[in-house]
């Protein structure tokens, strides 16, 4: 008897089998996957053979390009040498030991030399998780077991696992989930566009947000709080930019109440925002620094934590009585990422892609801002290097937000994947994100502007 499934299409197979992160199930089981087929430069294509100009870099990550030799043949060749060791019960090997030692060198050309020990994993997520439990790890080693509590803001990102999806200050990845978990607050948002009060400047939003820190902190008793969580950049909330005074206002309270401060860099760092990492952008001084996506270009599999020499001591001085630190993954350090990171740090060198990221990124601001500044849906295109956003409103002239639920932003990409290019939708604020490869060049930022401003016309038909 004939099998009936042996003559299925790769989409039917794909609906059958594949549980897709982060989709709609019902809206997945009725249109179907797109199945891209292969990359090179900036640009996706699919089965069919239909390409996308790729404004996002897969996720916020691809920051060399798509179809790198050099890093196809150093993942080859760390295969070939090492394919896989653990790096538990202090087993390590050279690849890892090499991007350590080139991700704390980094550390210190960006003014950051505190940031001396680096502890590897394999996502976002993962690593921001592992931040989550080292404060409570550290709190404890130093006998303070009530100093737990952990604060992020709201539309941040921070993952989705247990702990970095209760850090993530946005509804839609809570629902359903019994998400945040106790001890988990949240801070407010600090988006001036949207949450300021008429008439209020940015330096008097930025003071009023640290206010409402101190008065958090206050409430909850500042001996309960571990650390505070937050991006330079609020990247999957909305590309929401610090307003100005935040950082300078916020710092200052957290060493007064001996809150460590974690930097989320997945998004940002290694060149997104034309500069190596945000907290060199926007002067931070990180206890704790996550990192992933740009690390490998999401060529493999690769995140860390780098820790900060004072809270490095402690663990030290702690393991002699507690023992091993138990925590860390199979893949760990795992020599293969490791191998493609220094290669992929060494394209970012070599062909001064920090730099580029800055003048095209201007450039790009520069753009968006000639064609759509002026149009009346559009109330704001921010960004720094190659992260932007553009966030739409009903009405420019008057202020009028979109209303709760209209999904303008989402019909805009919708409409610019019909023409061949991919921006994002956001969930917490309606914006349309660009987060390109750093390769980008200015004729590319033409394409991208053109077909994203024809989409916007699409929708609103002008």
């Amino acid at each position: 008897m004939d099998d009936p499934r042996a003559n299925r299409s790769l989409e039917d197979i794909d609906r059958d089998t594949v549980f897709h992160p982060n989709t709609s199930i019902a809206e997945h089981l009725f249109v179907g996957p797109t199945i891209i087929e292969g990359a090179s430069g900036v640009r996706v294509r699919d089965a069919s053979g239909r390409r996308w100009l790729d404004a996002m870099a897969g996720l916020w990550c691809v920051n060399v390009g798509y179809g790198r030799r050099e890093l196809a043949q150093a993942g080859a060749r760390a295969l070939e040498e090492l394919a896989y060791f653990h790096t538990f019960a202090s087993m390590s090997n050279p690849p890892m030991i090499r991007l350590a030692d080139k991700i704390t060198g980094l550390m210190r050309e960006a003014g950051l030399p505190q940031l001396g020990k680096v502890f590897f994993a394999n996502s976002g997520s993962e690593a921001n998780d592992t931040a989550f439990k080292l404060v409570r790890y550290f709190n404890n080693l130093r006998g303070q077991p009530r100093k737990k509590k952990i604060i992020a803001r709201l539309g941040g990102y921070h993952g989705t696992s247990v702990a970095s999806g209760s850090l993530t200050g946005i509804d839609y990845y809570h629902r359903a989930f019994d998400l945040p978990i106790e001890g988990v607050l949240h801070a407010a948002c600090p988006h001036h566009f949207a949450f300021a009060e008429p008439g209020e400047s940015e330096p008097a939003f930025a003071a009023r947000m640290a206010a409402g820190l101190s008065d958090l902190i206050e409430a909850e008793g500042a001996e309960t709080i571990a650390a505070f969580f937050a991006e330079p950049i609020m990247g999957a909330g909305g590309v929401m930019m610090p307003p100005k005074g935040y950082f300078e206002a916020i710092q200052p309270i957290l060493k007064a109440n001996d809150i460590l401060f974690v930097v989320d860099e997945v998004i940002c760092g290694f060149g997104r925002t034309g500069a190596w990492f945000g907290s060199e952008r926007y002067g931070l001084q990180p206890d704790l620094l996550t990192f992933a996506k740009g690390v490998t270009s999401g060529y493999f599999p690769t995140s860390g934590v780098v820790v900060c020499d004072d809270v490095w001591a402690v663990l030290a001085e702690g393991s002699k009585e507690i023992g091993a630190f138990a925590h860390g993954f199979t893949y760990s350090g795992h020599p293969v990422g490791a191998a493609i990171g220094l290669a992929n740090l060494a394209l970012i060198e070599s062909e001064a892609l920090v730099h580029n990221a800055a003048t095209v990124g201007a450039y790009f601001k520069r753009t968006l801002e000639a064609r759509l500044g002026d149009h009346p849906n559009v109330g704001q295109i921010r960004g720094e290097g190659l992260i932007l956003g553009v966030e739409l409103v009903a009405d420019r002239q008057s202020g009028r937000r979109l209303a709760a639920g209209d999904p303008a932003h989402k019909k805009v990409a919708a409409a610019a994947f019909e023409r061949g290019l991919i921006t994002r939708a956001m969930v917490y604020v309606p914006v349309n994100a660009f987060s390109p490869p750093l390769c980008f060049t200015r004729a590319d930022v033409d394409e991208t502007v053109d077909l994203y401003a024809r989409a916007v016309a699409d929708v609103f038909g002008s």
